[in-house]
This record gives structure tokens, C-alpha cells and sequence, in this order.
């Protein structure tokens, strides 16, 4: 079985085959690196569930693979879900990583920080020939007030993990892995896959 990572996230895209390498399927992993012809994929949807299938309907429609793509939010409380499904892209097209940092602690300036409470949620969509599925994973932190750790990408400096007493960012991948959101949603939609890819394996044989 191969199955298309559909990002060309690359810090994304190593921590969703780590997420898959844990669960030890015995499938072929690519990505969008051994498809230079599929571009950017306009991320149109109003959900992160509409997002995510998106992206995965449109790499299994170009390459005829089974194609696997997630999107992810971040929730603050204090902002009523924002940034949510514009997570990606809240300080606007073609902002860097410090930039949605920025602004996501500028707007939170003056909350307190038993009030500054989030959730970063994963969902995670399948699209085969013959199937489609999502499943979500989440995670609960707090955004702390300054940037901390060098590690991950995206919010991981100021996504804060009380019960390690560290940023995202200050762990390694396989710490993160233990929290991560993504983990989890791989986690979730494998536990469907496992028996649909037995059933191809099974059909390839016969």
C-alpha cells in the first residue's frame, strides 16, 4: 500500500509520518515531494474538516493514490476560537510563522493568564478510491506570554503544556509526540484504516 502525505509543510509533514511510523502500519509513505507537478492547494473551506478534505480529494485526484491530508487550528478561548480555521494565515497571505506569533500575543496583551487558555486541534482526512474518513485529534494548553524553545514551527514557542512545564517548542519531536494533536488524530483515523487496508492488501493478492 502507498498512501500520499498530501503537505508540502515539511516541518508538518515530519511530524505526520512520525505520527504514522508509531502506529508501525505496514504501508509505503510519500509526499508531495515525489509529486512536483501538484501545487499549493487553495485551502477554501470553512472548517478544518472541509479543509482537510480538500486536500486530500484533490492529491488522490491528480495522482490516483490514496492520499491522507490534515489541517489544523489553533482555539483560544479568549478570542472566542480564533484563530481557528485561519490559523495558517492570521497575520494575513504569506505571513512567516513569527509573524502569527506576533499578533496572536499582541492581541492577547492584556489577558490574564488563567484566562489565556487554547486548544490545538487536528483533523485528518483519508480519501481513497472507494473511502473517505476524517478523524480529529486535540490538545489543551495555555498561551504563555513571551516565546520560549527553539523547537517545532508554527505557535509551538508559545503553546504552553502545564503538566511538563514546557513551551511546545522546548521539547523534542518525540516529547511533543506524546501531547501532539496530530498524534492523536493519526491515532484516531488509523484504528478505521487498519481494516480497509487489509481489505486492499487482501484484493491485490487475490
Amino acid at each position: 500500500m502507498k498512501v500520499i502525505i498530501g503537505t508540502h509543510n515539511r516541518d508538518k509533514l515530519k511530524e505526520l509520518m512520525l505520527a504514522f511510523r508509531v502506529e508501525n502500519l505496514d504501508i509505503e509513505l510519500l509526499s508531495l515531494d515525489n509529486f512536483p507537478k501538484v501545487g499549493d492547494i487553495p485551502e477554501t473551506g470553512k472548517t478544518l474538516e472541509e479543509n482537510a478534505l480538500i486536500k486530500a480529494r484533490e492529491v488522490n485526484r491528480l495522482t490516483k493514490l490514496p492520499a491522507l491530508s490534515d489541517d489544523t487550528g489553533l482555539e483560544v478561548d479568549a478570542l472566542h476560537g480564533e484563530p481557528g480555521v485561519f490559523t495558517a494565515r492570521y497575520a494575513g497571505e504569506n505571513c512567516t510563522y513569527d509573524d502569527n506569533v506576533q499578533k496572536l500575543l499582541n492581541e492577547l496583551e492584556k489577558v490574564p493568564m488563567p484566562n489565556r487558555t487554547a486548544k490545538f486541534r487536528t483533523v485528518v482526512a483519508y480519501v481513497d478510491q472507494e473511502l473517505e474518513i476524517i478523524a480529529e485529534g486535540y490538545c489543551n494548553g495555555i498561551i504563555s506570554r513571551s516565546v520560549e524553545g527553539e523547537n517545532g514551527f508554527g505557535y509551538d514557542p508559545i503553546f504552553f503544556i502545564p503538566n511538563e512545564n514546557k513551551t511546545f517548542a522546548q521539547m523534542t519531536i518525540k516529547e511533543k509526540q506524546n501531547h501532539s494533536h496530530r498524534g492523536k488524530a493519526i491515532k484516531a483515523i488509523v484504528k478505521f484504516l487498519m481494516p480497509h487496508f487489509n481489505s486492499c492488501i487482501e484484493k491485490e493478492i487475490a
